[in-house]
């Protein structure tokens, strides 16, 4: 018997051990750390000047690698290879260890032969003729029945795991060699008692037994087999090396104390006992034990008096005497106890007795059906399936039909559950609703080319009830949402989210900046949820997709990841992920070298590769003049000193000695030449062309990134081992913001000056943008979200902004007015039109164009649309006015070219074909465009959105539109109203009395999708006062 330390399970047909036995084994341990040692010292210290790298790398090689996390070399095997940017990585397998790690090209070495002379130390076992089984049910039968299968169901997997992990002791009976699987009978000692885990998964029907004979040909069609029993396997350590390994020095791999150790344990008693009878020995038990340790004293008294019996593998099964026979195991978890046959009956049990055991038996049959088709893993805690039976509340029975044989926990929208055990199975958290939407109908697309993921959009609004009464359509495996929506259905449902595996995060930068709190709240939740030990065999995965690095996703890094691979493909980024000292320098442009030779380091106290790059020939030979005029070694490299190349590169290659400082002056355009990553400085004398160009120049100390397993906690800002240094004059002023927002990201410390300079260039840029229209989104909130790349104005402009006129007079500024809304932009923005109280000059221009038209001789085609040209247009049985904005390049499927055009009297814009546009007479262009822009007050998105979502546009638009409205004017700009109140009023002639019947903005709260904005009014007003236009009789922010 051998004692084991399990190192990794896959399944119980594939798990790594560390065989601990006893005897040699104090100095086989030694050995290991021995050679462990010596590897270490070798690659480390004999190898510095010499690498000893591998020509080339092959899957299945046998190399020498650097593993981070240990924190040594290991001996491993190469299982793939995947080419990146600058390296090859390569996922490797520790041999010694049983960890799969990626390791960069740069990592490898060549495998020395004398390091090869131990076997490795992870041995790879699986269970002796024990194989997986699923559920087979056949309706026309009224059957089911436990199948062969061919891969193990994730809740054996779990019983499994569960099982190794309880036990104090475990032990291995070595039955077989296959190559380099060993198979064994497994025992685990938990709470003093053995159990052969073999008979535990076959009494719990995860699994059978086949007969040694079935066992070797179903093996022998994958793969050669090796028996204990056969003469010609002289050392079965051998077995623990790949083929390139086995016919070199075996003479000195024998005399090794781990072969002789293994060979030793292969030949113990119990193993011959092995060879003579193909059967495992039993465990033998006290009885009285037995006896005293009823399996089923947890179950109620009737319960209690049914009988074990085991359920027959009637297909793919054959009989044979050399099955391993049941035996007395001791079963600290209930067993199952299958349908009672007609051989098991015992002639004297009363038919009260059997009434009772038929109806636990039904009872048990849904229970293993649940078992094997519900995806979350079985229960190992000691409950048995019949008390957890009880537990439940049986509904209405659903009947289900199913024609095809179930793999467990594979196809659960085929499994015959209802959809309230179907949960979601991966979600996708966006930060505004657009993107959700967007993203939606991605994965729309996708499932033309895939899998059905039947997925869901979630918009969830504030209304407890909304969260309350969600119902996820049958087989969703996706849901795309938002952060709060999500956070409000985990509130009310959270048992929706106990199938998810997969949790993305889409533009996480935006996520942890917008939604902080919620985002880490679903962290959290998803933590606790994979935490829990029944789901400890499912997959987990979070993935954080973004555009920046930020602190915040370096918390989540380290927080909620337990094996995170970072993939970042900007340079510029990657900087700041590694923790590049950045530093910038104001200056003019004429004082540049002067403060140039301020940043350098004339005396550093270690080896110093400082890169400074310029944007010309001349500007290089500049700087390398005044470097080496203050005693410092400078090279210099652009174009056309493309032949010194090979010279320049060896210099800068040389081991510098601690102290010295070599500084290499280069163009940008020689970065992919030379080809350099060990620089500790780079200093842009001239400002990049762009940020490719400037990750480029980081990208040159990238050898000296600092990940976050080597920081290990945030790395003080003044020991970062590389520094970046951007000199910043008038002549890129322009950029100043940008260079402001990376050095906030990179949370440099900011000079003052730079401040100012910054506000001084946004308020520059802004008086640029005095003739573009006002920001759409201080119109509707009173507030820009990022006025630094709005590309709108923020001020007011009274040369555009005076209120326009519609009629005699310019709109009113003030007062109450009466409004049709005729075209729904969102759910505060309107076009529409003021109705006059004693003459409607739009309906006056509507008759009189119906009539011009009505004579057929005047619907004249135009033969050349003009840009913002003024013409009629037929639709069904009306006619409007219409203005061109963009006239199209490309001709239509009918040859027809389709025209742009803005509807002058209602405010929508839309898509015509040239033909329907007809010649419009002058008389017609006098009357000013009858459509105004409305804007309801106080209220905004809910969530800090910044667009309506479309359920409150649709809800609003079918509310309001073509309808009558009283409201309150609060402002006047251009084109544009702002109005609150905006409310519907009926009159009751009878009672001379009105009645409100709604407000606008209380009809928008009540969706739960807006809250209130009362700090609109207030901005409008600052908005206003502070300009030059003509004071009003009544001040803003008088509402109602």
């Amino acid at each position: 018997m051998l004692e084991i330390l399990v190192l990794k399970i896959e399944d119980p047909g594939c798990f790594w051990v560390i065989i601990k036995g006893s005897g040699n084994f104090s100095d086989n341990e030694v050995d290991y750390q021995k050679l462990n040692s010596a590897m270490n010292d070798f690659y480390d210290s004999m190898c510095q000047d010499i690498e000893i790298k591998p020509l080339i790398l092959e899957e299945g090689q046998v190399c020498v690698v650097y593993c981070q996390e240990l924190k040594c070399w290991c001996r491993a095997i190469i299982k793939s290879i995947v080419s990146s940017a600058d390296h090859y990585l390569a996922e490797c397998f520790l041999v010694d260890f049983a960890k799969f790690i990626p390791v960069k090209s740069k990592n490898i070495r060549v495998a020395v032969d004398s390091f090869m002379k131990l076997p490795y130390r992870a041995k790879k076992f699986r269970l002796y003729c024990t194989k997986p089984v699923t559920l087979h049910i056949d309706f026309c039968e009224d059957s089911a029945q436990i199948v062969p299968a061919k891969k193990w169901d994730s809740a054996a997997v779990q019983y499994f795991q569960s099982v190794l992990r309880a036990a104090t002791q475990v032990e291995a009976k070595l039955c077989a060699v296959e190559e380099d699987t060993f198979e064994v009978y497994l025992y685990a000692t938990i709470k003093n008692e053995k159990v052969c885990v073999n008979d535990d998964l076959v009494a719990k029907n995860f699994a059978y037994y086949v007969s040694p004979i079935q066992n070797k040909k179903h093996d022998s069609l994958e793969k050669p087999r090796l028996s204990i029993k056969s003469t010609s396997l002289s050392n079965p350590a051998l077995t623990l090396w790949p083929m390139l390994w086995q016919g070199k020095d075996s003479q000195a791999m024998k005399n090794s104390h781990g072969v002789n150790f293994l060979s030793q344990s292969l030949q113990h008693p119990c193993c011959k006992d092995v060879a003579g009878d193909p059967r495992p020995t039993s465990v033998i038990l006290d009885q009285a034990m037995q006896c005293d340790r009823d399996p089923l004293r947890h179950l109620p008294k009737r319960t209690c008096e049914a009988k074990h019996h085991s359920i027959s593998l009637r297909e793919g099964v054959e009989s044979s005497v050399d099955w391993p026979t049941k035996r007395g195991i001791t079963i600290y978890a209930d067993p199952d106890i299958p349908a009672t046959s007609a051989l098991s009956q015992k002639p004297n049990e009363k038919p009260q007795r059997l009434a009772e055991k038929k109806d636990y038996d039904e009872k048990n049959g849904c229970v293993k059906l649940l078992q094997f088709l519900n995806p979350d893993p079985l229960r190992a805690d000691g409950t048995s399936d019949l008390q957890q039976l009880q537990k439940l509340t049986l509904g209405t029975q659903h009947p289900v039909v199913l024609q095809n044989k179930i793999e467990p926990c594979l196809t659960i929208d085929k499994s015959p559950l209802t959809s309230d055990l179907k949960k979601p199975l991966a979600v996708v958290v966006c930060p505004r609703w657009r993107k959700a939407q967007f993203i939606f109908e991605l994965l729309g697309d996708y499932n033309m080319s895939s899998r059905p993921l039947h997925p869901v959009l979630l918009t969830i609004g504030l209304h407890k009830d909304e969260a309350k009464n969600m119902r996820l359509p049958r087989g969703c495996d996706v849901i795309v949402t938002t952060p709060h929506s999500l956070l409000r259905l985990l509130t009310y449902q959270s048992l929706l989210f106990l199938r998810l595996c997969h949790l993305v995060l889409d533009e996480v930068e935006v996520l942890f900046s917008e939604a902080n709190e919620q985002t880490f709240a679903i962290l959290d939740n998803f933590k606790k949820n994979v935490e829990v030990d029944e789901r400890e065999s499912a997959p987990h995965q979070v993935i954080a997709v973004g555009v920046h690095w930020s602190r915040h996703v370096e918390h989540l890094v380290q927080e909620f990841l337990n094996d995170p691979y970072i993939v970042i493909t900007a340079p510029e980024e990657a900087a700041l992920y590694g923790s590049v000292q950045q530093v910038v320098h104001l200056c003019l442009e004429c004082e540049k070298t002067s403060t140039l030779l301020q940043v350098l380091d004339f005396m550093p106290s270690q080896a110093q590769k400082t890169l400074i790059f310029t944007c010309s020939i001349a500007e290089t030979e500049i700087v390398c003049k005044v470097v080496e005029s203050n005693s410092i070694f400078c090279l210099k490299m652009h174009k056309e000193l493309i032949f010194n190349l090979k010279s320049v590169l060896e210099q800068w290659k040389k081991k510098l000695s601690s102290g010295s400082h070599i500084v290499l002056a280069s163009t940008d355009d020689c970065i992919p030449l030379l080809d350099i990553t060990d620089a500790t400085c780079v200093v842009h004398f001239s400002f990049p062309s762009s940020p490719k160009v400037f990750g480029g120049r980081l990208y040159c100390m990238s050898d000296h990134f600092q990940s976050l397993t080597q920081q290990g906690s945030p790395v003080e800002y003044g020991d970062r081992k590389t520094k970046s240094v951007l000199l910043l004059t008038e002549r890129n002023a322009s950029h100043a913001v940008g260079v402001l927002r990376y050095l906030e990201r990179a949370d440099a410390k900011i000079p003052s000056e730079l401040y100012e300079f910054s506000a001084g260039v946004l308020e520059a840029k802004e008086d640029k943008k005095a003739r573009r229209p006002l920001c759409r989104h201080l119109k509707a909130f009173g507030f820009c979200k990022d006025k630094r790349i709005c590309p709108d104005r923020h001020h007011v402009n009274p040369e555009l902004d005076m209120p326009r006129k519609v009629s005699d007079q310019a709109l009113p500024t003030y007062g109450y007015i009466q409004i049709i809304p005729s075209y729904i932009s969102n759910a505060t923005n309107y076009f529409g039109r003021i109705i006059e109280k004693h003459v409607d000059l739009y309906a006056t221009l509507k008759a009189e164009l119906n009539e011009y038209f009505k004579d057929s001789g005047n619907k004249v085609a135009v033969e050349k649309v003009e840009n913002l040209g003024l013409y009629g247009l037929e639709e069904k049985t009306l006619f409007h006015r219409v203005q061109v904005l963009e006239t199209s390049q490309k001709e239509e499927a009918g040859g027809l070219e389709s025209v742009l055009v803005t509807f002058l009297d209602e405010g929508r814009t839309g898509l015509v074909t040239k033909d329907q546009l007809l010649l419009l007479p002058e008389t017609f262009h006098t009357l000013p465009p009858q459509a105004v822009e409305f804007i309801v007050c106080r209220v905004k998105p809910a969530d800090s959105e910044m667009e309506w979502n479309p359920k409150v546009t649709r809800y609003i638009h079918h509310k309001i539109v073509g309808k009558l409205h009283d409201a309150k004017v609060v402002l006047a700009l251009g084109n544009t109203v702002w109005i609150d109140p905006m409310v519907h009023v009926t009159k009751l002639p009878n009672l001379k009395t009105s009645i409100i019947d709604y407000n606008v903005r209380a009809e928008i709260l009540s969706t739960g999708m807006g809250v209130d904005n009362p700090e609109h009014v207030q901005q409008l007003t600052t908005l206003y006062k502070g300009t030059d236009m003509p004071a009003r009789d009544v001040g803003l922010g008088q509402t109602t």
